[in-house]
């Protein structure tokens, strides 16, 4: 960060903000509206943390590469605009006019890195190449989408509006590691919207073409960037389709003798968008998820196990059998760890508080409701059953690829508001139930003394 971050950024928030007002209208109603201002604030002060915090405390990082490839592309600009173009449409080739450019960018052959190079690089053009008003730029573009998250939560469950607010926007991790000038702001943002649309689009069947499209660009964006992530989105929410359209039978009968051929329909159609989405990446490819994360779990183990931060799920030799095996543990360290006494500085210490009220939301859900009748109320909500099962599968995936909870913090951040929208959903389900036994019940001696008057 330098001079002209402390004289441009107040501008440009005076410029965001303006916008952000005449938006807000648009995007919310009377009781969205008091969270809209608040959680875009969170947003931009999550940006700024994440750079100081890079800068001061970590000593360098990812934020800051990414915006060394972009100023490279700025300063072409100034030599060729012909040169600067080329470079933000660029697709890794070579070419005379930009390769004294691109010989300087490391991640110019990456495509998921070169990706985030490219948004930064037209944040760059807008302020001046100043930091801190790029990572603004990715802080409202991924706002964008979560508030969109928001909304289609809030559409399913309006009377929850303070407690989703809080699960979308105001977990410390989430604002701070999906704010700034990294993959997962795009990410999480991007994920929000692909939520919004397939709701939208696929459930509700309104405003199809806004809805599509904007799922779509969602999609390619996780595709470019991060594709396991719509990985682990596209069999829940296929599978939340066969559901509702279960649901709309009105024959209870054909509903029970169809239901299971739904459910084996929702995972065979996710099993195979998966394997037609990474048929041309190797990375990525379904038959060799348990090789990569084998490689991907060791490599990251090492590089922190002397440093108090790593974590073992146990054994664990690349097979899928063997990722079944260590799921449970996969699931427990994503959603629970680390624990208070494994934190090892002050960010594990947010992490681990996280950690900690999720255990503890997680118990008294299970605990008011009951085992079994808790697995029972998930199975009958499909929006739960979605949220639920997108957040266990992700779980698996970063669990067993992260190896140490210094990554795990970043990678585990789009499965956070939708576990904790669902236990809240969960939680609103059981004091609904409740009020309407215990009125029933007041209704039903109202009824006896009448009758016996």
């Amino acid at each position: 960060m330098e001079l002209r971050d402390l004289l441009l950024t107040p501008l440009y928030l005076a410029i965001f903000y303006g916008i952000a007002y005449g938006v807000r209208g648009k995007v919310t109603n009377a009781f969205t509206r008091r969270y809209f201002m608040p959680a875009l604030t969170v947003k931009f002060v999550g940006a700024i943390a994440l750079g100081l915090i890079y800068q001061f405390y970590y000593g360098g990082g990812d934020t800051f590469n990414y915006t060394k490839h972009s100023s490279i592309i700025y300063n072409a600009f100034g030599d060729s605009p012909a040169a600067g173009i080329k470079l933000i449409f660029a697709n890794g080739e070579f070419d005379q006019l930009t390769s004294r450019y691109t010989s300087q960018m490391y991640w110019y052959k990456s495509t998921t890195e070169y990706f985030v190079v490219r948004v930064a690089a037209v944040a760059a053009l807008l302020s001046f190449n100043t930091y801190s008003v790029i990572a603004l730029v990715f802080a409202g573009l991924s706002f964008s989408g979560m508030w969109a998250m928001y909304l289609t939560f809030v559409r399913a469950y309006p009377l929850l509006y303070k407690r989703l607010a809080v699960a979308v926007f105001f977990l410390p991790s989430v604002f701070f590691w999906g704010s700034g000038v990294m993959k997962d702001s795009l990410c999480i943002g991007a994920l929000g919207w692909v939520f919004y649309g397939f709701y939208h689009a696929a459930v509700l069947k309104r405003n199809m073409l806004f809805s599509s499209t904007v799922g779509l660009l969602g999609a390619y964006v996780l595709i470019t960037v991060k594709v396991y992530i719509l990985l682990s989105f596209m069999p829940p929410a296929l599978l939340w389709i066969f559901i509702e359209n279960n649901r709309r039978i009105k024959s209870a009968a054909l509903r029970a003798i169809l239901k299971p051929f739904f459910l084996l329909l929702g995972v065979g159609a996710g099993y195979l968008g998966a394997t037609n989405l990474t048929a041309d990446d190797d990375r990525f490819a379904v038959d060799k998820i348990g090789e990569r994360t084998k490689i991907n779990q060791e490599y990251l183990y090492s590089l922190t196990k002397d440093q108090g931060s790593a974590y073992n799920i146990g054994s664990f030799d690349g097979s899928l059998g063997s990722l079944v095996t260590v799921a449970p543990q996969a699931i427990i360290v994503s959603l629970f760890r680390p624990f208070l006494f494994e934190a090892r500085n002050p960010v594990m210490l947010l992490s681990a508080l996280e950690a900690t009220m999720f255990i503890y939301l997680t118990v008294m859900m299970f605990y008011r409701t009951g085992f079994f009748k808790s697995f029972s109320q998930i199975a009958s909500t499909p929006l739960v059953t979605f949220c639920f099962l997108f957040a266990l599968v992700f779980a698996i995936g970063v669990g067993t690829n992260s190896g140490n909870f210094g990554t795990l913090v970043r990678y585990k951040i789009p499965l956070m508001p939708f576990y904790l929208a669902a236990l809240y959903i969960m939680e609103f389900q059981v004091k609904s139930s409740k009020k309407l036994a215990r009125f029933a019940s007041t209704e039903k001696r109202a009824s006896m003394v009448a009758r016996a008057a």
